[in-house]
């Protein structure tokens, strides 16, 4: 399965979620369930999460980092995305390279790396 994009999307796989969250990731839903009916979807791998403006991606980021997870990271002098990667369909897809997610631009849609796409779950499409 894929994930649609939109605007500027927080992409976090679910086992990420499950390592931070006390409870997981199904506490992770119950605790954030109205969200599920409208900003918040996920396949069987990705939980994607989105804003309009960088401002409240940066809020976003800040709160998973507080639980313990590693957005950017450098290796061999090179900046990318760890435990997170912030999409920016519109733009071209991820900001910095993540090597873990494959992004569909004619699609607007991302799903995990060595993981088919299949249908793509968002907003009216489940």
């Amino acid at each position: 399965m894929a994930i649609h994009c939109e605007f500027i999307d927080l992409i976090i796989p679910i086992a990420n979620i499950d390592r931070v969250y006390p409870g997981g990731f199904a506490q992770f839903k119950k605790d954030h369930e109205q969200g599920f009916s409208g900003v918040l979807w996920h396949d069987d791998h990705l939980f994607r999460t989105g804003a309009m403006d960088p401002r409240s991606m940066d809020g976003m980021i800040e709160e998973w980092e507080k639980r313990g997870l590693h957005g950017i990271v450098e290796k061999d002098g090179a900046r990318y995305w760890q435990d997170f990667c912030i999409v920016e369909s519109f733009l071209g897809g991820p900001t910095l390279p993540c090597d873990w997610l494959e992004f569909d631009r004619e699609h607007r849609c991302v799903f995990l790396k060595g993981r088919p796409k299949g249908e793509i779950v968002g907003p009216n499409r489940r």
